[in-house]
């Protein structure tokens, strides 16, 4: 798409307008539509865990189970529901970028100048621009006078961009000083915006962790469910059983062991994490995202705006006389001026002079301060206003070019003049050695310098009244960080999560405010985007360093590119931005964190997490909380575990002993534990509050793992097991009954119901005891999840309710036990916390060299 580069000065004709709109169709971007909702429920229908629970269901339904394939059906159908809310305001980002175009611009046609709908432009259109406007098609500059633009939102460079004649601009960006004609040189598709689009279109969100842990447990489990159904279905056949009741069985075997209350339990638990991050300022969109914070060990940061405030501020005043220090907040008018008294009346002036080459203001709104127009220009505002400076603007001004590098005003006969320091010092006539000094320095640590001058001139505004001039002062400006960067960028630091600035802004900014926050080390990293390592291996070699990275003047593929590098390389990767240019990498990355207050909408759309407060330490906070629902994730699993060995271990004595011990409960009663009395105290532990070493050392990144099994199936699962068995035995004695006898009913009843009671009990204890992995229960104030105690209390309700409201005890086939029943069920609460503290006990004098503040909870 090249259009005339020279356009006649009447603009496009009616003709040429209309035969170019029907070749190239409307400026308008390209967007995907929006997935249709019933495939994004479908979706949440058709995961692993979820396809694990339809099966289960239509097993119970073939097992002659009505009742509970229903149950399992409302289960996954309800989660499903949850879930897809959570999401169905997601994938948005190519629609929120038609928000960023103008709906009217200037135009020049037939010689007459107008407004013109943006989708109506065509290459070739003559556009008048002028401070305010944004840009709504790329095009090339054929005169500016002074002009600057805001292109932050699609580069990340945060300082204005002079442009001038034959320069390229981009749809999208804002005007923010001067006026220019342009020739409009591509429209819809072909801009730099749709490029960006098309990018964040392509880019796909990994599965998250939690989702690749939770697909292997649901492996394991339908392994053992389905091995378990078959083995006990065929013991039964080998023991008289008929085929149909022995096929029959081994299903209800196998359904009993699938973990139903698993899903529910999981979302309930991420949902609450993310409500919690809610309290944090930091919104959640998508649920798995919890986790996946939790899981996080590369941090890919953006600079302004994260970092730092994004508020320009005048911080020292370099004058002839000495310097003067500005202490102030934001943009606040008032502020301590520390210096000499000479020296402080030197940045009188220089105020003076700096506020009439310039037209940013700064205003109050909404009982605030907030910058009009170029933030650079703002602070000159603001200084004068914190100087008590004249504020009357001058009567000309020679606006700033590229080639200049500055601007100056003419007010009667004073000349003012405002530029790069390299600019403006070349035309005065003198200037103090050690002033010269001093602005290295200050370039050095991430400063933006401009330099004041003045003159007596008696003509009319000309180039040469922007001569032999007398220096008044160099003003420094800085982007001040925010104040709780550095504490956020250590926790990261002792939790093993890596930290990398990406920013458009140059090389020197970029590093100068790293090192002030803590990110960049002595013996960190600056990279430049150019000269990236094409290779992704390499650039991922590059990145991935531990003493901090910089990479400056990046590109939006640039991001992409580091996002799948670091991921390459085994990372779990953050990405922040704010900006349009932000939304492909926040896309790819496997958590994209957005910026809610200062950011753009198409970031917003395109992240997992949304900041409303843009405070990076809000970041680590959401982190710590994703880590601690991840630990929440591995205790309900330990308890889910634990409780499925003790519901087996009655039907694996049962085949062993070849019927002579009778069945001690059958497979509705394991379904009433697992969904009736277990579900609660379950989530319960998916609320534990996270512990303070919680950000100590590296994520543990799998969920299930040896420690999880061991805990689960060889202290805690075993020690339920011995107690069920041994209780179930104990009341079939005392009532009478003999080793190979076929028990009465009644008794049968009563010892099943009292077998029910212990494993109702022991999950109780269960519960306290998988709060923690190295602290027993009485080192554990129960005050700090009142949740459990609650659970705990509906449990024992429940409890009561299966074994004595009818017609529960003949529908699942356990009675209301004896009172030694009942004794020797209790027993398993002191028990099973007998033997889960002293293996805590013992396994804690093996590691005597572990501080206590850092042990794993």
């Amino acid at each position: 798409m090249r259009p005339p580069l020279a356009p006649a000065p009447t603009g496009l004709g009616a003709a040429e307008v209309s035969a170019l709109r029907a070749r190239w169709g409307p400026n308008t971007l390209p967007v995907r539509g929006p997935e249709p909702a019933w495939r994004m429920f479908a979706r949440q229908l058709t995961h692993l865990l979820a396809v694990l629970l339809w099966i289960a269901s239509a097993l119970a339904l073939v097992a002659g189970m009505p009742e509970l394939a229903v149950a399992i059906t409302v289960i996954v159908v309800l989660n499903a529901l949850f879930a897809f809310v959570q999401e169905h305001r997601a994938d948005r980002s190519a629609q929120r970028l038609r928000a960023l175009l103008p709906t009217r611009t200037l135009v020049v046609r037939d010689g007459r100048t107008g407004l013109v709908d943006v989708d109506r432009l065509v290459p070739g259109d003559l556009l008048l621009l002028a401070a305010g406007d944004r840009i709504g098609a790329d095009a090339h500059v054929l005169e500016g006078r002074g002009l600057s633009l805001d292109e932050s939102m699609l580069t990340g460079e945060s300082a204005a961009v002079p442009r001038g004649a034959g320069d390229r601009l981009m749809a999208g960006t804002f005007v923010l000083g001067g006026e220019a004609s342009a020739v409009v040189s591509a429209i819809g598709a072909a801009t730099t915006m749709a490029g960006i689009s098309q990018l964040a279109e392509s880019a796909t969100r990994p599965p998250s962790p939690l989702t690749l842990q939770l697909d292997r447990v649901v492996r394991m489990v339908a392994v053992v469910a389905a091995g378990t159904g078959v083995g006990l279905g065929a013991a039964a056949l080998g023991m008289g059983l008929g085929f149909t009741d022995a096929f029959l069985f081994g299903v209800g075997v196998s359904v009993a062991l699938v973990p139903e209350g698993l899903l529910p339990t999981v979302t309930l638990s991420l949902a609450r994490g993310a409500q919690l991050m809610a309290t944090r300022n930091a919104l959640v969109r998508r649920l798995d995202a919890v986790e996946t914070l939790g899981a996080t060990t590369f941090i890919c940061t953006d600079k302004t705006g994260t970092l730092t405030q994004n508020r320009m501020n005048v911080v020292r005043v370099l004058t002839p006389d000495g310097d003067v220090e500005v202490v102030g907040s934001g943009y606040e008018p008032t502020a301590e001026l520390v210096g000499a008294a000479s020296a402080r009346r030197h940045a009188v002036v220089a105020a003076v002079h700096a506020l009439r080459c310039v037209t940013g203001r700064v205003v109050e709104h909404e009982g605030g301060w907030s910058a009009v127009g170029d933030p650079m220009e703002a602070a000159l505002h603001c200084l004068a206003l914190r100087t008590h400076a004249d504020t009357t603007a001058a009567q000309q001004r020679r606006a700033f070019t590229s080639d200049r590098l500055l601007s100056s005003a003419l007010d009667h006969d004073t000349v003012s003049v405002l530029g790069a320091p390299e600019a403006v010092l070349s035309r005065c006539r003198t200037v103090p050695e050690p002033l010269l000094g001093d602005i290295a320095e200050l370039a050095d640590t991430g400063h933006r310098l401009v330099a004041v001058a003045t003159r007596t001139w008696s003509g009319g505004p000309a180039p040469e009244m922007e001569h032999d001039l007398d220096l008044v002062a160099v003003l420094a400006l800085q982007d001040p960080p925010r104040t709780d960067v550095a504490d956020a960028l250590a926790t990261c630091r002792a939790a093993g999560i890596r930290v990398a600035m990406i920013t458009g802004d140059h090389p020197r900014t970029g590093a100068a405010i790293a090192r002030q926050v803590g990110l960049l080390g002595p013996a960190g990293t600056v990279l430049d985007g150019p000269g990236l390592p094409a290779d992704d291996t390499a650039l991922g070699e590059a990145v991935d360093r531990p003493h901090g990275v910089v990479v400056a003047r990046a590109s939006p593929s640039d991001k992409l590119r580091i996002t799948r590098a670091l991921q390459g390389r085994g990372h779990v990767v953050a990405m922040t931005g704010d900006g349009v240019n932000d939304a492909p990498a926040l896309r790819e990355a496997d958590v994209g964190v957005a910026m809610g207050a200062s950011g753009s909408d198409v970031a917003r759309e395109a992240a997992d997490l949304v900041l409303l407060d843009d405070h990076f330490a809000t970041v680590v906070t959401a982190v710590e909380l994703g880590r601690a629902t991840f630990q929440n994730v591995r205790r309900f699993l330990t308890y889910h575990l634990t409780d499925n060995v003790a519901e087996l271990a009655p039907f694996a004595a049962w085949a062993l002993t070849g019927g002579n011990l009778p069945l001690a409960i059958g497979v509705l009663q394991v379904l009433a534990l697992d969904i009736g009395t277990d579900m609660l105290p379950a989530l319960g532990l998916g609320a534990e509050p996270p512990r303070p070493d919680v950000m100590h050392g590296p994520h543990r990144r799998t969920l299930v793992d040896r420690a999880v099994l061991m805990r689960a199936f060889l202290v805690l699962g075993a020690t339920e097991a011995a107690m069920a068995l041994g209780v179930f035995a104990s009341v079939l004695l005392a009532g009478g009954w003999r080793w190979g006898q076929e028990p009465s009913a009644a008794l049968l009843a009563t010892s099943s119901g009292a077998t029910f009671a212990t494993i109702a009990f022991a999950q109780m204890a269960n519960a306290f005891a998988c709060r923690s992995t190295s602290r027993p229960i009485w080192r554990l104030d129960p005050r700090q999840n009142r949740l459990v105690l609650a659970a705990v209390a509906a449990e024992v309700l429940l409890l009561v309710a299966f074994l004595s409201l009818p017609p529960l005890p003949d529908l699942l086939g356990g009675g209301w036990p004896t009172p030694l029943g009942w004794a020797s069920a209790f027993l398993a609460v002191p028990g099973l916390l007998l033997v889960d503290g002293l293996v805590k006990l013992t396994r804690a004098r093996r590691r005597p060299s572990v501080p206590a503040d850092q042990r794993r909870r």
